[in-house]
């Protein structure tokens, strides 16, 4: 498996991770009924076996399960991996609301790190950036805690350019997530430029754009109970039918490549830049080693010219999320 390196030798923020991590919020939540918990321990090993070492978890997918079931599987082979989770949401049975206070995000890791069966976490991230507590305290708290050795790197996701530079400054930043495929280009510009700038890596999630350029989901598709795409005004009846014209145009760089669409469209961001590490979620060993072997195609300059012509045409209908989400985004 080929590996990249997220942030910079010359900042100490260097990690190493293979080109493509696996996103596990999906084994526990958000696209209908969980698998059983034995079978996804099962499924996680394995992945390790078939290359990946970059494995993305956080403590409010379930909440909670998740982390416990990534601890139990990667247990085993803890030295050869790298697992990265999240703080920045307080949890009770009837609310999740946005809490980075110090002494919170020391409580969450502590807590964490008993689910995940280890003495430290290699990649921590502010899950959402809170308004409510400056982010050079966020910052510092993650800095006290890589200096005690519970934490290696300090990750933020869905943060606005003022917030990276901000938490730069205190705490060298390795990694922001956000959402970024060819149905979501807006990272581009302001954004991918401070991170280049900064000599800060990117971890897109979503870079499937939720099974959407993989094909497998098109007008007639039905959500099942618990699948968060149900709720997504970019998955309105309405919205993949016009969507769809995107879709059609990866399906012709991937017939002239004898790929899936999937793989073209993982491909493409691999090509965007070698700090770029995506990370597609999936519970099956068979759509693992398909995205895994976008890592081994390689696109022409002409298959990216048109990939990026059809991702600017193509407007996309519908929002990412509803309204109260979408205002946590890019702060």
């Amino acid at each position: 498996m080929e590996m990249r390196t997220l942030g910079s030798a010359t900042a100490g923020t260097a990690l190493e991770v293979s080109a493509i991590g696996l996103g596990c919020m999906g084994i526990s939540q958000s696209f209908g009924p969980s698998p059983d918990r034995a079978v996804m321990v099962d499924f996680l090993r394995e992945a390790v076996e078939h290359g990946v070492t970059f494995f993305d978890t956080a403590e409010v997918y379930g909440p909670f399960h998740n982390e416990e079931v990534v601890g139990e599987a990667l247990a085993p082979v803890r030295d050869r991996v790298v697992v990265a989770t999240k703080f920045g949401f307080s949890l009770d049975a009837s609310d999740r609301k946005l809490d980075s206070r110090p002494e919170h995000i020391r409580e969450v890791l502590d807590a964490s790190l008993r689910r995940l069966r280890t003495d430290h976490v290699d990649l921590l991230y502010q899950h959402r950036v809170d308004p409510d507590v400056p982010i050079e305290e966020v910052a510092g708290t993650v800095r006290d805690l890589i200096a005690a050795g519970k934490v290696g790197h300090f990750g933020l996701s869905e943060a606005g350019v003022d917030t990276l530079r901000r938490a730069h400054a205190v705490q060298p930043v390795t990694a922001l997530q956000s959402e970024y495929s060819l149905f979501w280009r807006e990272p581009e510009g302001a954004i991918l430029d401070a991170l280049d700038e900064l000599g800060i890596g990117f971890v897109p999630f979503s870079p499937l754009g939720r099974g959407f350029l993989t094909g497998t989901v098109d007008a007639t598709t039905e959500f099942s109970e618990g699948d968060i795409r149900a709720n997504l005004p970019r998955f309105t009846v309405a919205a993949r039918e016009a969507n769809l014209a995107l879709v059609e145009r990866v399906r012709a760089v991937a017939e002239r490549n004898d790929a899936s669409l999937g793989q073209v469209a993982l491909a493409w961001l691999l090509a965007q830049r070698s700090t770029i590490v995506p990370i597609p979620g999936t519970r099956r060993i068979s759509r693992l080693d398909e995205n895994l072997g976008a890592a081994r195609l390689a696109l022409s300059a002409e298959d990216l010219a048109e990939l990026d012509e059809a991702s600017t045409e193509v407007k996309i209908i519908g929002d990412r999320y509803p309204e109260a989400m979408q205002q946590m985004i890019n702060r």
